[in-house]
């Protein structure tokens, strides 16, 4: 019989700024607006299981190999995959040399900041981006100067503005951080002309691009993205994109496209022996030949769901919300009346068994989105969409009197 006794007080062995400790998973909430989850009844069940059988018995004992013996930038199929990808549909021509495998964009984006990022560093970023792009870089000690944006992304001059004055104070940014094609959190697409000026800009500085393409494959039918920045100047962008939000998050399989000298570097810091093959196997079975249909059919559904949830929001909020319409992807931004902190929302809302992402955190200075907040709809349900919308109103309008036209109000 074992004895329990005390242990060390761990509290006081954590290092300086260890993050606060999480709570216990407790499940997910009746309604779930956050995270980069999608609709998990488009998850091809049926054929991932034949492709896993399929590409297991084909290569399975290559699994006694680290990274099955392709070396450490990944599964040579799902590279070949990958370039493939990316010439079709954003206009990059590389080859499976060009392409490291990461552990989701996240891991890519930890690589990147890695090997460029110290203490007392600035970095350009798009005044609301993504949540854990912002505070990766905070984390580090890093100056991150926020970029205005518009409907149409990046405000060129306001770019060549801040530009001028980091330069004329001796300052090089590390990089300018940007979420182009289907930017998170406002869904817009940055256009063509203005991809040309932010590199024409981004040369002229010397100052490296760092394209997050993460959403870049959801655009909804009908609309055209222009190339991505890489495609059009390779030597002056680093590039990360991900299957998650393609074909299913928890696989965790993305990439990370890089000029040689960089790319070499994100290899030697990689010190994890290798992202899943067996994950990286099943992606490349199943996209090598299913991706174009796949990818259109998700879209379809994501755009019904998205026009479900405008529809719920302007008959629950009327005038009170500001919608920006996203051209893809799984999110809507919106701007309800400067006199409402959607943080005060955060608790009661949760309560009710609703939660979304409030707009501070997603923005790079906190104080400039108090009123916003980032909806995901690839998740729920249409029927869920529309009562936890509702559901969402009410909380909103017991806290703060908005929306006054709501459905809850008139019911």
């Amino acid at each position: 019989m074992s004895t329990t006794t005390a242990g060390p007080d761990y509290s006081r062995l954590f290092r300086p700024g260890v993050p606060e400790p999480s709570g216990r998973f407790t499940g997910f909430p009746k309604f779930n607006f956050i995270g980069g989850h999608n609709d998990p009844t488009r998850v091809p069940v049926a054929d991932l299981a034949a492709c896993a059988e399929a590409v297991l018995r084909r290569e399975g004992a290559s699994l006694a190999l680290y990274n099955c013996g392709h070396g450490p930038q990944g599964y040579g199929p799902l590279r070949d995959l990958v370039a493939d990808k990316l010439k079709r549909h954003r206009g990059l021509s590389v080859t499976r040399d060009d392409v490291l495998i990461t552990s989701g964009s996240l891991q890519g984006l930890d690589l990147v900041n890695d090997l460029l990022l110290a203490p007392g560093d600035t970095v350009l970023v798009e005044e609301l981006s993504y949540g854990g792009a912002i505070s990766r870089v905070q984390a580090k000690g890093v100056h991150a100067v926020p970029l205005p944006l518009d409907d149409e992304g990046i405000c060129i001059d306001a770019l060549s503005n801040a530009l001028d004055a980091l330069q004329a104070k001796g300052v090089t940014p590390k990089y300018i951080y940007t979420i182009p094609t289907i930017q998170n959190p406002t869904g817009s697409i940055l256009p063509l002309a203005r991809r040309e000026a932010l590199l024409k800009l981004a040369r002229a500085h010397g100052v490296p691009v760092f394209e997050d393409e993460c959403y870049a494959d959801l655009v909804w039918a009908g609309i055209e993205a222009p190339p991505a920045l890489y495609a059009m100047d390779p030597a002056q962008v680093i590039h990360i994109g991900s299957f998650s939000k393609t074909l299913a998050p928890a696989l965790r399989s993305a990439y990370a496209v890089a000029p040689w000298p960089v790319l070499a570097r994100l290899i030697s810091l990689k010190t994890d022996a290798g992202s899943a093959m067996v994950e990286q196997m099943l992606v490349a079975e199943y996209f090598s030949t299913h991706f174009d249909q796949h990818v259109t059919a998700l879209s379809g559904v994501l755009k019904e769901k998205l026009d479900c949830m405008i529809e719920a929001v302007e008959r629950e909020f009327g005038s009170a919300a500001e919608l920006f319409r996203p051209r893809g992807g799984i999110f809507l931004w919106l701007k309800l009346p400067a006199e409402v902190d959607v943080r005060t929302l955060v608790k009661p809302a949760a309560e009710r068994g609703i939660v979304f992402n409030p707009g501070p955190e997603w923005a790079v200075d906190p104080g400039s989105a108090t009123s916003q907040l980032r909806l995901c709809f690839a998740l729920p349900s249409k029927a869920e969409i529309r009562e936890g919308v509702a559901a969402f109103a009410k909380v909103c309008f017991e806290q703060t009197g908005i929306p006054q036209q709501s459905g809850n109000i008139r019911n």
